[in-house]
């Protein structure tokens, strides 16, 4: 989830025309207060035919229509918000079972697969968005209950480490999947490690480490809104070790060594964006960069899988008493203003900046081992260019997803070995 704009060079030919095209959704007319509203660009692109396909291929495509007889059953407001808690928190756990090898696998779409969840998503937002019940509901109310359904179905209200000593506690993150205009069948492997690991516990050469995640959205919005912190707020403090993940070049991984403070505005899953500062609170305190504490030396010289790994120190900035931006291999220079972090200036870098930061915010900086991990670009094998899935594509997932939890496992190591 690199930014094109600063970044040419990064993700290859097919991703820089993917985040250059034009849009091709476009959302209706917003609604009149306290009536139904209109699908978003998001939703609108359930009706094409590869969500569709993947939401049958995996049995996902009853989860919308039982969502919405389960709202027709709500009474009152209080009974739709229990309805959505429910429903939302039972998708998120139904998603991470059909990945972890749990229940019914409802379909040929192989169960390390990570959008039936997103896709299913969408569908209940879609439904939600769209329901009039009988005690009427205001546009304030149906934005509560949106909000909720995210949470709940991404997995951000459902972080729970057990407690006692001895087991160290992991926070991951990870990503729905994005250019979905140039690709709809598009996969996020980072969403995939997510669903893969919630839950697990990964035995690491300093002992058991449990991991939780969670999945963010693709939106410009949700970020400004504070979704990121809200989420990572009451866990940070709690964790041994916490690393954001996001899709970021072709062949290889990289361990990002520095964030900055900027947008590069190009759209979003929304097609909206505008190039500014990462708004945040107590922006007179907001730091141009802020910076990794995983421990990168050793993840980079470890043998964790078929792609390479590598510590990515590179960031563009202006300089200094300049006004156009630089390209800098080795980091930023003293006083400068960030216009690209090593993860360029999407969303990918705008999470590992604003986790970072709530680290430092939160005093953890010297204590806590956190920043952001880039996975290989998710492509399907050659030739495939119609077909949802394909025997390369899942085995390209299936080794993102194995490295990744061998990298987890070497940061906690080496992290504790720091700590010594």
């Amino acid at each position: 989830m690199i930014s094109p704009r600063v970044r040419t060079g990064v993700l290859g030919l097919a991703l820089l025309t993917a985040l250059s095209s034009p849009a091709t959704a476009t959302a209706a007319a917003p609604a009149a207060p306290g009536s139904a509203a209109p699908p978003t660009v998001e939703e609108l692109r359930l009706d094409e035919a590869a969500p569709q396909e993947i939401l049958r291929r995996s049995g996902f495509d009853t989860v919308a229509p039982a969502f919405a007889r389960a709202l027709d059953r709500a009474r009152s407001y209080a009974e739709a918000r229990r309805v959505v808690e429910r429903e939302g928190s039972a998708l998120w756990r139904r998603a991470v079972d059909r990945v972890q090898g749990r229940g019914p696998a409802g379909g040929d779409l192989s169960r390390d697969d990570d959008r039936p969840l997103y896709w299913a998503r969408l569908g209940m937002t879609r439904e939600l968005r769209g329901w009039e019940p009988r005690f009427g509901l205001d546009a304030e109310r149906r934005a509560r209950l949106v909000d909720t359904l995210e949470q709940t179905s991404r997995g951000q209200t459902a972080i729970r480490y057990p407690h006692g000593k001895g087991l160290k506690r992991v926070l991951v993150t990870g990503f729905d999947p994005f250019t979905l205009d140039r690709d709809i069948r598009i996969s996020n492997p980072s969403g995939a490690v997510a669903l893969a690991l919630d839950g697990t516990v990964i035995e690491t050469a300093s002992g058991p480490a449990r991991v939780e995640t969670a999945v963010f959205p693709v939106r410009w919005r949700d970020f400004t809104d504070g979704t990121v912190e809200r989420a990572l707020r009451p866990h940070l403090p709690e964790v041994d070790l916490f690393t954001t993940v996001s899709q970021g070049r072709v062949g290889r991984i990289d361990v990002e060594r520095t964030n900055g403070a900027w947008r590069g505005g190009f759209g979003d899953n929304e097609n909206t964006g505008r190039p500014e500062i990462v708004p945040v609170s107590d922006p007179a305190s907001q730091p141009q960069w802020t910076s990794t504490t995983l421990p990168y030396a050793a993840i980079v010289a470890a043998e964790t899988g078929r792609f390479p790994v590598y510590d990515n120190t590179a960031v563009t900035e202006i300089p200094a008493g300049g006004t156009e931006p630089v390209e800098r291999p080795d980091g930023p220079t003293p006083g400068s203003t960030a216009r690209a972090g090593g993860g360029g200036d999407y969303l990918s870098n705008e999470i590992a900046y604003r986790a970072t930061l709530l680290r430092d915010r939160l005093g953890l900086h010297g204590t806590l081992p956190g920043g952001h991990v880039h996975t290989p670009v998710l492509e399907f094998g050659a030739g495939n260019t119609t077909e949802v899935t394909d025997p390369q594509f899942v085995r390209n997932r299936l080794d993102i997803v194995a490295q990744m939890r061998a990298i987890v496992a070497v940061a906690v190591s080496a992290s504790e070995r720091a700590r010594g």
